[in-house]
Formats: C-alpha cells, sequence, structure tokens
C-alpha cells in the first residue's frame, strides 16, 4: 500500500439522501474538501446496498479514512461494508458521516453537526471514539443471514414501520412524513406474540416494541433505548409487557423524552446477548438503523470497541 493512500480520504456518496439533497450540496461540499487540504477520492452509490460494496472495495484497496455522505441507512451499509470483509483489519480504519438524512439520528450520540460547513472543518482532526458494534443473525426468505448495526434495531411494531417505510421509501421525505405513518398505521396493526430470551430468562407477550441499541436515538429521535452507552461493552435492551394501542398513544412523549424506562410497563435491561423468538405462526418483523431487513428468530451480540468514529 502507497503511503498516499494512508493520506487520502475515500467519500461514499449517497445521491438520492435527503430526496436528492446530497446531489444538490455535493459541489459545494467538494470546494469545502479542498479548501481544507483533503485529498479525496470519491464515488456515488448506484442504488440498495451499493454502499456497502464501495466501502468494502475501499478497504481492499488500502484506504483508511472513509466518510460516508447520507443518511442513517447509508451509515449502516459503509459500516457493513467495513467490517463485512475478513482480509484487511479494520483496528486502523477511521470512519464518520456527513448527514444528509431523513432521521439523522445516529448522528445525536456523537453530537456530530447536520451542517456539512460546520463539520467538515472539524473531521481532519481525527478525534476518534471507540464505539460499540452490534451484529445480529436473523432470517429473510427462508436463509439466515447475518448484518451489523451501529445504532438501533426495532422489532414488533417497529420492525414492521420498518417494512412499509422501506416499501414506500420514495415517500418517506422527512420526519414529519415518518411520525404520520406511525400514527397512521398503528390501528392496523395486530401485536404478534413472541418471546425475548436473555441471561437465562425469558419473557413471552404480544409485544408492541422489541428494541436493541448501541445508541439511544432512532425514529427521527426518539429514545426507545435512553440507557444505551456506545462504548460499554452491553446491548440496550428494551421490550414492552403488552401495551395496548391506546396505552402506546399515552406513552410516546416519553419516547422523545427519554423516560420510557420508569414507565411500568416498559423493562429495560443491558445485556451481552439477546434473542427473539416468534410464539406463533406470523413471524416478528426486524428493523436496523432505521431499514427493514427481515424477521424473527433474531440473535444479537456485541464487539466491544471496534469502530473508530470521527467525531467532533
Amino acid at each position: 500500500m502507497s503511503d498516499s493512500k494512508l493520506d487520502k480520504w475515500y467519500i461514499i456518496l449517497n445521491p438520492v439522501a435527503g430526496g436528492g439533497k446530497a446531489t444538490r450540496l455535493w459541489p459545494k461540499m467538494k470546494v469545502l474538501f479542498e479548501e481544507h487540504g483533503f485529498d479525496i477520492i470519491w464515488e456515488e452509490t448506484k442504488g440498495k446496498r451499493h454502499a456497502t460494496e464501495l466501502a468494502e472495495k475501499a478497504v481492499l484497496a488500502g484506504y483508511k479514512n472513509i466518510i460516508a455522505i447520507g443518511g442513517d441507512g447509508t451509515n449502516n451499509e459503509a459500516v457493513n461494508g467495513i467490517f463485512g470483509q475478513d482480509k484487511v483489519s479494520t483496528k486502523d480504519i477511521c470512519y464518520t458521516l456527513i448527514p444528509i438524512g431523513t432521521g439523522n439520528d445516529w448522528i445525536k450520540t456523537h453530537q456530530i453537526p447536520k451542517d456539512y460547513k460546520k463539520w467538515i472543518p472539524l473531521i481532519k482532526r481525527k478525534k476518534i471514539f471507540k464505539q460499540d458494534l452490534g451484529w445480529v443473525k436473523y432470517w429473510h426468505e427462508g436463509q439466515e443471514l447475518e448484518r451489523y448495526f451501529v445504532n438501533v434495531a426495532g422489532m414488533a411494531y417497529d420492525g414492521y414501520i420498518g417494512k412499509i417505510s422501506n416499501e414506500r421509501k420514495g415517500a418517506v421525505v422527512s420526519k414529519f412524513v415518518y411520525l404520520s405513518l406511525v400514527i397512521s398505521q398503528l390501528f392496523k396493526y395486530r401485536n404478534k406474540r413472541a418471546a425475548v430470551i436473555y441471561n437465562n430468562e425469558e419473557f413471552e407477550a404480544e409485544f408492541y416494541t422489541v428494541n436493541v441499541g448501541i445508541c439511544k436515538y432512532s425514529g427521527g429521535g426518539m429514545q426507545l433505548v435512553p440507557h444505551a452507552i456506545p462504548n460499554d461493552g452491553l446491548l440496550a435492551l428494551t421490550y414492552d409487557k403488552g401495551l395496548s394501542k391506546l396505552g402506546v398513544i399515552g406513552v410516546t412523549p416519553r419516547l422523545f423524552l427519554g423516560n420510557i424506562d420508569s414507565h411500568p410497563m416498559a423493562v429495560t435491561k443491558q445485556v451481552r446477548m439477546v434473542r427473539v423468538e416468534a410464539r406463533e405462526e406470523a413471524p416478528t418483523y426486524l428493523e436496523v438503523d432505521g431499514e427493514f431487513i427481515g424477521q424473527t428468530p433474531c440473535e444479537f451480540h456485541i464487539m466491544d470497541q471496534v469502530l473508530n468514529v470521527i467525531v467532533p
């Protein structure tokens, strides 16, 4: 590997992020990168999962500094590319996100600015936070698969909304539209009976929500796992004991205030591993970092402080 690649910054640009905002802003971003002395190479994604391919290609080519430009989905794909390969050690790879998406939830934990004009000049300092990384085994179309996640994985209603949102991707362009979708689908959804298994305990119910988090925020600023600490080597687990539909409406303000852990129908734990299994024929859907990926049975694990995140 040439020394030049140690100094270069490989940029993965999702041109449709933020409803095309990424494409509109890229020329100005490129100028700002150049003004601050970045030596960059950049490529655009061409569709779903392409950011994973580009990130893996960059790592295998010897690049150590990787930036994704997009939303939480692009963020997840890029990290899966970095860690999905097993030929190059990830311990010296530095990564960050320039957020241009609908939710921009992951950046809230790290206090990364949404304004690229404030953020780009700070990136080159390479201040590193070593974040934990989650990974999950799950099922999709009859196959058992694995995927990494950097923020929050959601099941039950969260997974269902992820599936609906994925099917309507062209229409979900703002937090308001997303929240409208969450509210409008609530009374159409039927809670599925499932079991949450962890620490030799098992709890079975018709769950409204089951969340497993590395970081705190999801769903456009909600805190379903307010007890998550991104570098403690533990998964933050939250599930309900069987909330009614009206109970869900009543608990929603707590999700934004970050005090769901004090609700009598909520259980919050910190665990190393958790498994979720359906207890009826219908599966429980799964989304990770806002992207629908499959269904139960799901098994979650954690890798301690392996992701070198560039933070302000």
